[in-house]
């Protein structure tokens, strides 16, 4: 019967109930040369933007694990409605939730990680003939409570299916591929016609919401190749993919992403202090980037780092507690600026010339961090315009 097909539609693609129906016709016209077809759909439009905002609405912190029942409850809907337009079309079809598959997950609510996923139902569904229809970003922990996979959540879902079934895994959203930088921020952007799960990884990881950084891990590691499209449209989109099967050339640039969802923290700390800092921010399950200190002076040192946003309220309490005479300097005017490409294994210069782009147009750089791939460097905010539109020019992308 060929290859299972594991279908992932965002939350802009389910928005509203008319391109549900869209999506149903385009299903059944699909299932016409691909028989065997799994759906999963996160929740319609800003549902789950609104479900926090109704939580707010009652506390200032609502308890995670009903915050989770909340949450999980909109892509039920939106599984029941595409698989009720399925079978209204004469399709036959089902949707199943976290609780009927039984998505085993761990971790803590609202961040958790797919374990393992029971399969059997779908595959009898399959067999059957039905479109079966799977409720993303959401599992259960191993007391039986509900909980999610943090946001984009419905990726990950998507990727650790096609991984269980053994299948091909498109990914449709508001977007009909990957670009070098976001098209909405710059629009000579240049859309990819592929893209390697390294570069891939980096820049979801770096700010860029195409797609998930978890789910590319995933994808990775089993070597499932991914395909990002447009919703309900024939615009041809983007592959993501191993080395392997990549052309020969690669750009020494494939892509930028920028991100403001960052701020930066810079204190004195004892010398000796330091690992107990990391220690306690790690505690509290902050992500801390752009790590740099200078040499210890008088077994002083000034440590900078940044970490996102919602983050800083915790963070700040933690770092207080080590800032020499209590001084906890915020930047909250960041903007993380990255460049990716694995081009820049083997070609020479490349941060100078990047280095070069900011000095001539008057950029200050507050932040610098690199790998093979990667170089990122934090700015103020009010520049981000001018560097994407100059770095693209001088690298012709």
């Amino acid at each position: 019967m060929g290859d299972i097909i594991v279908q992932k539609y965002g939350g802009s693609s389910v928005a509203t109930t008319e391109k549900i129906t869209n999506i149903a016709k385009r299903l059944i016209e699909r299932k016409k040369t691909d028989s065997k077809i799994v759906v999963v759909v996160s929740a319609m439009g800003d549902t789950t933007d609104d479900y926090i905002s109704l939580a707010k609405d009652i506390t200032d912190s609502p308890d995670k694990r009903e915050l989770d029942v909340l949450m999980s409850t909109g892509e039920m809907i939106s599984a029941s409605l595409l698989a009720m337009s399925l079978k209204s079309m004469g399709c036959d079809a089902i949707s199943y939730n976290a609780y009927q598959l039984d998505i085993q997950t761990s971790g803590s609510h609202g961040k958790s990680l797919i374990n393992d996923i029971n399969i059997s139902k779908i595959e009898k569904s399959l067999e059957e003939g039905k479109i079966v229809v799977v409720t993303g970003f959401q599992g259960l922990d191993d007391r039986g409570d509900i909980t999610t996979l943090g946001r984009g959540g419905s990726d990950t879902s998507a990727v650790a299916l096609a991984v269980k079934l053994n299948g091909k895994c498109e990914i449709y959203t508001d977007v009909d591929g990957i670009y070098f930088t976001d098209p909405r921020k710059f629009k000579e952007a240049k859309k990819l016609e592929e893209i390697e799960y390294e570069e891939m990884l980096e820049l979801a990881s770096l700010g860029a919401q195409v797609m998930h950084s978890r789910s590319i891990e995933l994808a990775q590691k089993y070597q499932i190749e991914l395909y990002v499209g447009l919703s309900c449209s024939d615009i041809k989109g983007t592959y993501i993919r191993g080395m392997k099967n990549m052309k020969l050339e690669d750009k020494v640039i494939t892509g930028l992403a920028t991100s403001d969802d960052d701020v930066a923290i810079t204190i004195d700390v004892d010398e000796d202090k330091v690992v107990d800092l990391f220690e306690n921010i790690a505690k509290e399950n902050i992500s801390m980037d752009m790590i740099s200190q200078t040499a210890p002076m008088n077994s002083k040192i000034t440590v900078s780092f940044t970490i996102p946003k919602e983050d800083l309220a915790v963070a700040k309490e933690v770092v207080s507690k080590y800032a020499l005479q209590g001084e906890v300097i915020v930047d909250k005017d960041i903007t993380k600026l990255s460049l990716v490409g694995l081009g820049m294994k083997h070609t020479s210069g490349v941060a100078s010339k990047v280095f070069s782009i900011l000095r001539k147009n008057g950029i200050k750089v507050k932040l610098i961090t690199t790998s093979e791939i990667r170089i990122t460097c934090a700015i103020s905010s009010e520049y981000t315009d001018v560097a994407v539109r100059e770095i693209a020019k001088e690298f012709n992308v």
